[in-house]
């Protein structure tokens, strides 16, 4: 299994590259994944002993998800180490809440690079060698991507635009033997909503919540 993941080191990217490597060791396999950050960080050293204690090999590339030309250079770094790759997940985010009338276009702009156009770039690096391997792209969108939420800027709407991308690419990379999937996770406890979770009432509710979806037999993270 050699898999690339985006915004590694914390929340939903770091569960995922940790349950990559997992099953694959279920598997008898050894997991190799690309572990992309902004940087290197403590969080992204301690993934690397978790990842390594599980068996798997992890390659930490640094990116800003924002730029044009990062997610291109890690596809291309992680398929030059792995000599392919079977799956992208583009899991990066960002959110910066805030009212329409009074929001910053370049905040905009940010929002929309980093949540919708960064798996695009992704995905047309990733296209080659995910068609050789008949490989899949998954990326992580939101709730809010198909209801409305006031007063968080334009996050809905990049992850709605990023829901109706992946529905794109699944059409187009389908031909090709290429799976193309997103999913839209309600708030998960990451360190994006640390400051939701600080109200102990709210942070209470969910976690009765959990625990009765938990108990019906159904899993959350």
């Amino acid at each position: 299994m050699r898999a690339l993941v985006t915004g590694a080191a914390s929340g939903i990217g770091r569960a995922t590259c940790l349950r990559l490597a997992r099953d694959a060791k279920a598997a008898g396999r050894k997991a190799q994944i690309a572990a992309v950050d902004l940087g290197p960080s403590p969080a992204l050293d301690a993934l690397g002993k978790e990842l390594g204690d599980l068996g798997a090999a992890m390659l930490p590339l640094p990116g800003d998800m924002a730029t044009a030309d990062a997610p291109g250079r890690v596809v291309e770094e992680a398929i030059a180490r792995f000599g392919g790759l079977d799956g992208v997940v583009s899991n990066a985010g960002v959110n910066r809440p805030g009212p329409l009338a009074q929001y910053a276009v370049e905040d905009w702009d940010r929002m929309f690079a980093v949540n919708t156009r960064a798996t695009w770039l992704l995905a047309k690096a990733a296209h080659d060698a995910l068609a050789t391997s008949r490989g899949a792209i998954v990326a992580v969108a939101s709730m809010s991507g198909s209801n409305a939420h006031a007063n968080l800027g334009p996050y809905g709407p990049s992850k709605a635009a990023l829901i109706m991308l992946v529905a794109v690419l699944a059409q187009e990379f389908g031909r090709d033997g290429v799976r193309v999937n997103s999913l839209s996770p309600g708030m998960v406890r990451t360190g994006m909503t640390a400051k939701v979770y600080e109200n102990e009432t709210i942070a209470a509710e969910r976690d009765r919540l959990g625990k009765l979806i938990k108990k019906a037999g159904m899993t959350a993270e």
